[in-house]
C-alpha cells in the first residue's frame, strides 16, 4: 500500500493511494514541516506555537510518540517559543520565534545517519534513528557564518542531499556547499549563480544565494539540479559550477526541484517573478524535463482551466521514486501522478495550507 503524508500549518493527514481515504487530522494544530524515515521508523517534524518544535516517531503510521530530544541550539532547550505566528508572508510558513532552532525543514537518511536541517540554518545529525541529536559544527560554524541571512521564510538548511562521504546542504538565503568528508568541513558551491541583488561589477561573494530547491542524480551525484530565486540551474560537476537550463519554462522562478528516478524525468513549478508567486496568467502547471534540464513542456494532462492562483512550497513534493510524484499546494489542494507525469489529478481534499508531503 502507498500512502500519501501531507504536512499543514494546522496538523498532518494521510491518504491511501488507491482508495483515497483520508485520516483524521495527526497532530492537530500543529505545523507539520517535514517527514522522514530510519530504519523502522516513520518520524514527523512538528512546531507548536507554545511548545516549540518536535519530533514525532512511529513503526505503524498509528501510533505516534514525540522523542525527548529535538534537534536543539545549546542552551535553548525548552523554551517553548520556538515557532510563532500564522506564516503569512513566508515561503514556508514557519515564523521566527526564540533565538533557538525554529522548525526542522529536512530529514534526510543516508546509510551510517539521519541528517536534518532546520531554522536558523544548522545541520544536525542522528545515529538513533531520530531520537537524538548531534550539531554538524563544520556547517553550523562555518567561516561565513556571520554573512549568513535569512530570505522571505527565514534562514533554513531545507534540503541534504548526497552520502556518508559526499554530502550537499542547501540553505537559504546563503547558498548550495558540499562536504567531501561526510560533514567535517564543508565549501560554499555556488560559481555560475549570480547573487540576488547585487550588480555584475561587484566582486563574487562565497554566500548569499537563495536557493529554493535542490536536486541530485543518484546514479552520478556529481549532476544537480537547482532552483534558485534568480533562475534555474544545473551542475555537472558536483556543484563546483551551475549553468542556466530554463529552455521552455514560462517562468524562471520557483520554489519546486523533483527528480522521479526510474524515469529521469526532472519536475517544476513555474512562477511569475519574486514579486508575484503566482503561477503565469493563472494557468496552474506543473512542468517537466525529460533531457536533465536542457528543455522543458508541461507535465501531462489534467490541470484546472479555471484559473488557479496557488504555488507549490519547496518541501511540499515528494514521489516514490518509481513514477508517483505528490504536490501539495498552499491553497490546501493535492496534485498527484502515478505514471511519471503522464497524467494528473487532484485529490478529493482541501487541507490547510500545505508545508511538506511525503510518499511512503
Amino acid at each position: 500500500m502507498t500512502t500519501i503524508a501531507i504536512g499543514t500549518m494546522k496538523g498532518a493527514f494521510l491518504v491511501d493511494w488507491d482508495t483515497g481515504e483520508v485520516s483524521e487530522p495527526l497532530f492537530p494544530g500543529w505545523q507539520v514541516t517535514a517527514f522522514g524515515r530510519s530504519g523502522d521508523h516513520y518520524l514527523t517534524a512538528v512546531n507548536s506555537n507554545w511548545f516549540g518544535v518536535g519530533i514525532q516517531r512511529s513503526t505503524d503510521l498509528q501510533e505516534w510518540t514525540p522523542t525527548d530530544s529535538p534537534p536543539a541550539v545549546a542552551g535553548t532547550e525548552g523554551d517553548g517559543d520556538a515557532a510563532g505566528g500564522d506564516g503569512a508572508g513566508d515561503d514556508d510558513g514557519a515564523a521566527d520565534g526564540s533565538d533557538g532552532v525554529k522548525a526542522i525543514w529536512t530529514f534526510h537518511r543516508t546509510r551510517d545517519a539521519l541528517w536534518a536541517g532546520v531554522q536558523d540554518a544548522a545541520v544536525f545529525r542522528s545515529t538513533d534513528d531520530g531520537l537524538t541529536w548531534t550539531p554538524v559544527d563544520g556547517f553550523n560554524d562555518h567561516r561565513t557564518r556571520d554573512q549568513w541571512g535569512p530570505g522571505l521564510g527565514g534562514l533554513c538548511a531545507h534540503r541534504i542531499l548526497g552520502d556518508d562521504d559526499q554530502l550537499y546542504v542547501a540553505a537559504s538565503a546563503v547558498g548550495v556547499f558540499r562536504s567531501d568528508d561526510g560533514g567535517a568541513t564543508f565549501e560554499p558551491c555556488n560559481d555560475g549563480v549570480p547573487a540576488v541583488g547585487l550588480p555584475d561589477d561587484v566582486p563574487r561573494p562565497e554566500v548569499g544565494y537563495c536557493v529554493h530547491g535542490l536536486q541530485m542524480d543518484p546514479d552520478d551525484p556529481r549532476r544537480l539540479w537547482r532552483q534558485d530565486h534568480v533562475g534555474m540551474f544545473q551542475s555537472v560537476d558536483g556543484a563546483a559550477t551551475w549553468t542556466r537550463n530554463e529552455d521552455g519554462l514560462p517562468a524562471a522562478f520557483g520554489f519546486v526541484m523533483h527528480r522521479d528516478a526510474a524515469s529521469g524525468r526532472l519536475f517544476t513549478q513555474p512562477l511569475h517573478s519574486d514579486g508575484q508567486r503566482i503561477p503565469v496568467d493563472g494557468d496552474f502547471r506543473v512542468y517537466r524535463s525529460d533531457d536533465d534540464g536542457a528543455t522543458w513542456q508541461v507535465s501531462g494532462t489534467g490541470w484546472p482551466t479555471a484559473p488557479t492562483h496557488t504555488q507549490v512550497l519547496r518541501g511540499a513534493v515528494a514521489g516514490d521514486g518509481n513514477g508517483k510524484v505528490v504536490m501539495g499546494t498552499t491553497a490546501g489542494t493535492v496534485w498527484r501522478t502515478g505514471d511519471a507525469g503522464e497524467t494528473w489529478d487532484e485529490l478529493d481534499l482541501t487541507t490547510p495550507r500545505i508545508l511538506s508531503v511525503s510518499v511512503w
